[in-house]
């Protein structure tokens, strides 16, 4: 009877209820917007990496529906051998059957989806027909909003996944856990008490697992949306990589080497530097007897550094095996950013002449910190450092994760706070000559700033804050920013206070909050409106 799957009544019955009880996303209000609103031009399509939870979005807004509704509805499910043609077949049959709401599932496996989706916008939107598309190429959607559906089509993201939303779905306080895991979806990791289950199931729990991710879910998506839009024309740069088959294997390279490049700014800016001496102090007067150690003043760390960054750049060229040009990684990067992957850290200089150094914050917390996490583990197998206790090389391997943790707790609340708050205000990095502020929010309407550092500690140290403190920094930045309203310190431990004016707050509960928070925010204990106790902002 029909060309495509097509799954109605109580079948479909049936599948929403694989869905029930499960939390949903913060993007699923507008999916039901959609549905209820009066827009005849446009479909809606939601767009992200596989395992963010777009099927599970499709059932959860079905089953929400009234007995009327329902009875107008319908799912397909696409596969490689179905074309629009017969979609557009099996459309009108539904339509002519009494059928209004359309959800069409892996619709970017159809070949000619990109270069055909207005169907979907000028006939059957038109037409009276809700429609809403997924699938899990989803830069075949980021094409085809450029080209065929243009401003026709309402594209929800579902590719960025921040720590308040994770930590609703999944029942997760820990920014840690966050950084380990964090960036997608998946029933196995719905247990996240059982460790089993995090360590069988969790998406990222190790190199192989994220290796096999970054080449499913993003080189091989890249490659089949180019491949299907417009006859392969958009390989441009890429079509010598793509007709050697090596464009999977350069898309990888490039999401590595960006790891790399993580990782040795990591070694120079933090296990070098003074913060450094600030943990041997801590160590050395650690009160657990079993962790007091002065282990770190033994260590020569420039040697150490010296040669761990000697290992990663001759890791680097091992790895090449097909010279890439610019222009290809750079086109690479627009398919990234095109995923949602990858996003450009907003930095800003506060002197002349300051050179902007590349950025780039991953979206999926997991893999990142997974990729990095076996490049530092390779390093330590190295002949080089054989010569070290175990005791020695334990402890800067877990000084070194230690230090990624803390830069990507930076690049977690730089992104989740410059996405959440809007238009109204401006969030960035911001560079002086010798030192920056971690994060700075300006505020157009009330033209003043806030200044944080953001720690991975526990710990309240007053060289946390000497970059607060200084006086040079500070009049490089009222002048240009207006009356700064607070200057904070996002880190692990409790909220307090001290004399001279800075604020401590905890980072997980500041990152929760959000975009509910101002620049004179002070994050205290109080009382939400349903009653219930809840980290609220201080307006």
């Amino acid at each position: 009877m029909y060309e495509t799957k097509i799954v109605y009544g109580d079948d479909l019955r049936k599948m929403v209820k694989t869905v029930k009880g499960l939390k949903k996303r913060d993007c699923f209000g507008r999916i039901e917007k959609f549905l209820h609103g009066t827009d005849r031009t446009r479909v809606c399509a939601l767009y992200g990496l596989k395992r963010t939870g777009k099927t599970t979005l499709l059932l959860q807004t079905i089953a929400e529906m009234s007995e009327e509704e329902f009875s107008k509805c319908f799912y397909a499910k696409m596969n490689t051998e179905n074309t629009m043609a017969q979609i557009t077949r099996d459309l009108d049959k539904m339509f002519d059957n009494g059928y209004r709401y359309a959800f069409i599932d892996e619709v970017t496996l159809m070949k000619d989806f990109i270069d055909s989706a207005a169907l979907f916008s000028d006939i059957y939107s038109m037409m009276g027909m809700k429609i809403v598309l997924s699938g899990k190429d989803s830069l075949g959607f980021w094409l085809a909003r450029d080209n065929e559906l243009y401003d026709r089509v309402r594209m929800i993201h579902t590719t960025f996944i921040p720590f308040r939303e994770y930590s609703r779905l999944l029942g997760i306080d820990s920014i840690d856990e966050y950084i380990r895991y964090g960036g997608l979806l998946s029933q196995g990791e719905l247990d996240f008490e059982n460790e089993d289950v995090i360590a069988d199931d969790a998406s990222f729990r190790d190199d192989e697992s994220t290796r096999k991710y970054v080449d499913t879910a993003i080189s091989r998506n890249i490659q089949h949306s180019l491949a299907c839009c417009q006859y392969g024309h958009r390989f441009g740069p890429l079509r010598e990589l793509y007709e050697a088959d090596e464009l999977t294997s350069a898309i990888n390279r490039i999401v590595e080497d960006m790891n790399h490049r993580f990782l040795v700014s990591v070694l120079t800016r933090d296990f070098v530097s003074s913060d450094l001496g600030i943990t041997a102090h801590n160590l050395k007067n650690e009160r657990d007897l079993q962790k007091r150690t002065n282990i770190l003043e033994a260590i020569d760390k420039k040697t150490v550094t010296e040669k761990l960054m000697k290992l990663l750049n001759i890791r680097n060229k091992a790895k090449q095996t097909v010279e890439i040009t610019p222009s290809q990684v750079a086109r690479i990067k627009e398919y990234l950013k095109g995923l949602d992957l990858i996003v450009e850290c907003p930095i800003r200089n506060a002197e002349m002449g300051l050179e902007k150094e590349e950025r780039i914050l991953f979206t999926q917390p997991g893999m990142r910190y997974c990729q990095a996490q076996a490049l530092v583990y390779s390093l330590m197998q190295d002949e080089t450092f054989g010569q070290l206790t175990e005791d020695e090389k334990t402890f800067i391997t877990d000084r070194i994760l230690e230090e990624v943790r803390g830069r990507m707790l930076e690049d977690i609340v730089l992104l989740e706070t410059m996405k959440a708050l809007g238009r109204n205000y401006d969030v960035f990095k911001y560079q002086f000559a010798t030192g920056e502020y971690d994060m700075l929010i300006y505020g157009r309407n009330e033209r003043g700033c806030a200044a944080y550092e953001i720690k991975h500690s526990d710990k309240c140290v007053s060289e946390q804050s000497r970059h607060l403190r200084n006086e040079n920094m500070l009049s490089l930045t009222t002048p240009r920013f207006g009356t700064l309203e607070g200057r904070y310190v996002l880190y692990l431990g409790e909220n307090k206070d001290t004399e001279d004016g800075i604020a401590y707050r905890n980072a997980e509960q500041f990152l929760k909050v959000l975009p509910e928070i101002s620049l004179t925010s002070g994050l205290e204990e109080t009382e939400s409106e349903d009653e219930t106790e809840g980290m609220q902002p201080t307006m």
